[in-house]
């Protein structure tokens, strides 16, 4: 090589890197993670021949779905599902035990999201507004999302419930807003702010609440052709306060003189309501179109689904009606996506806290097995044993998140044999009606038990917030009071641990797999996509299926 092609060849290499150096690493403009409370994996399906191809199925045949993805942890329940989603770990090691948990060193009873060291702000007076992510022990994929960009992201929370904002968008969060249920107003607390946006206050002057109510909840479609449900007044449903039975119509501004505000959690509006705000934040937080450069995070949950399922069941019209209305609101909010950020320029997924049980009367009624576990009735029975064996009263505190929370105050106090009493326990509580499965967290690694719910049982237990014994169900059995309405969840069984996980737009390989995959292994999917380190206390494994290496 003579000395002119030399040149040449080294000014090339120059350029080569000159423009390796400028090459921006490919990334999305806004991620948008939704969850379904209490939305069964099954309703992905079950309705399918009536959704719209703009909402759920747009979903499933442009996006990615994990069609076997299951709980790992026991309870399940709302907070905890939230907080496993977003951080890729269970409540052995996030610390959110439940809903509420009880702090094991002192018996004080706490609230998921409960800090009383901050107030709410735009109204949240009292407990409501008392909120922060401070009980979670561990980082999001929200958290290292902010981390990766030196805070410039901007990461913002949505929610009905406060838990369901909160948890998600992490400890970084620029903002996190719940909805106020005296008033209809959307709030925060002063760990994120002081005084709400002009955007917020903007939208709650709308008062958009009052124009869902004037609308009525009559069915979508003619209510005939509901054929999935079952009739629309039966045994099995909870009125709304004022309402003489549950069946359609209704009309919702006469609801909300018994009920307040607080009704539009209980429609399908609440959700509509919810993404509604989550558009005003896309456009007044300009997310998606950072001035950075960088990837921003909206984290939604519509609680409304959950709501409703608790009052009215699985099998009920309003169930029905609701998941057709929200595939209809999910039509209108991907539509508005693909034009305020650009179809293709959003990752997106879709999953749930945890799914739900069929009411228990009407499985039984069915001619099934199934049954109302009825903690307080429980409870009173096992301390009066323990008092003749023991002489002492109320040494069980609670049965709480399925485990048997302990006076642990009173066994110091009174220096009595801790191990002799859970031992005891174990053994009476086999003898109980409904109880499949009874263990000594101390001994659970060795219990008789099949291994997947052992697993669960074990990835459930925080050794600081939960009880130091844990009963499990038999199937289609709930903690709950006889022939109770409505429906709940927190069990292992498929029914309540079974949820979609659906993942579409940027950075995701249209398709689906039918291999087992767990809500843990959501978060290192996204942080995957986003070429950033996975949240701190994570134990799930990206699906790699669903992944477009860009």
């Amino acid at each position: 090589m003579n000395f002119k092609s030399t040149i040449y060849a080294a000014v090339g290499c120059l350029f080569s890197v000159a423009a390796l150096a400028n090459e921006t690493l490919p990334k999305p403009k806004l991620v948008v993670g939704l969850v379904v409370d209490q939305m069964r994996w099954d309703y992905l399906y079950r309705y399918y021949d009536r959704y719209s191809d703009n909402g759920f199925k747009r979903l499933l045949n442009e996006g990615f779905s994990s069609e076997n993805t299951y709980i790992d942890y026991v309870p399940t329940y709302t907070a905890i599902g939230h907080s496993t989603v977003y951080t890729g770990s269970v409540p052995a090691i996030h610390g959110i035990a439940g809903n509420d948990f009880i702090i094991q060193a002192t018996g004080e009873s706490m609230y998921c999201t409960q800090d009383d060291s901050v107030v709410g702000v735009g109204g949240g007076e009292g407990k409501i507004g008392k909120q922060s992510p401070k009980n979670l022990l561990v980082s999001t994929v929200t958290d290292q999302l902010k981390l990766a960009t030196n805070f410039q992201s901007k990461v913002i929370g949505i929610a009905i419930k406060d838990r369901g904002g909160i948890l998600p968008a992490g400890h970084f969060a620029n903002a996190a807003y719940w909805l106020d249920g005296t008033t209809g107003d959307w709030i925060t607390s002063t760990f994120y702010m002081n005084d709400l946006p002009k955007w917020v206050k903007s939208f709650n002057k709308q008062k958009l609440a009052d124009k869902y109510f004037k609308q009525g909840w009559k069915t979508l479609y003619p209510i005939d052709s509901y054929v999935l449900s079952i009739s629309d007044d039966n045994e099995y449903e909870q009125p709304f306060k004022g309402e003489d039975k549950p069946v359609f119509p209704r009309n919702l501004v006469k609801l909300k003189k018994d009920n307040g505000y607080d009704l539009i959690k209980s429609t399908p509006f609440g959700n509509s309501l919810t993404l509604d705000f989550a558009k005003a934040a896309i456009e007044s937080e300009e997310l998606g179109n950072n001035s950075k450069g960088v990837t921003d995070f909206l984290a939604v949950s519509l609680s409304s689904t959950d709501y409703i399922g608790h009052q009215f069941a699985i099998n009920s019209i309003e169930i029905e009606d609701t998941y057709l209305r929200l595939d209809a609101d999910l039509a209108e909010f991907f539509e508005y996506l693909d034009k305020k950020v650009g179809k293709g320029n959003y990752t997106l997924f879709l999953t749930a806290d945890h799914g739900a049980a069929h009411n228990p009367k009407f499985f039984a009624d069915q001619k099934g097995n199934a049954g109302y576990f009825n903690t307080g009735e429980a409870r009173k029975i096992l301390n009066e044993k323990l008092a003749k064996k023991f002489e002492q009263e109320d040494i069980i505190k609670s049965l709480t998140n399925y485990q048997v929370h302990l006076n642990n105050k009173l066994i110091e106090d009174k220096d009595l044999e801790e191990d002799d009493i859970r031992e005891f326990i174990v053994r009476e509580m086999k003898k109980l009606e409904g109880i499949a499965f009874v263990t000594d967290m101390d001994k659970a690694a060795q219990a008789s038990i099949p291994q997947k719910i052992r697993e669960r049982i074990v990835n459930g237990y925080n050794i600081k917030r939960s009880g130091v014994i844990q009963y499990i169900l038999e199937p289609q059995w709930y903690s709950g009071k006889k022939d109770g309405k409505g429906t709940t969840h927190g069990t292992w069984g498929s029914y309540d641990a079974h949820i979609p996980a659906v993942f579409m737009g940027w950075g995701v390989k249209p398709g689906k797999t039918t291999r087992e995959t767990h809500m843990t292994d959501i978060a290192p999917t996204i942080a995957e996509i986003l070429k950033i380190e996975v949240p701190n206390g994570n134990i799930g494994t990206p699906i790699h299926e669903a992944i477009d290496v860009k």
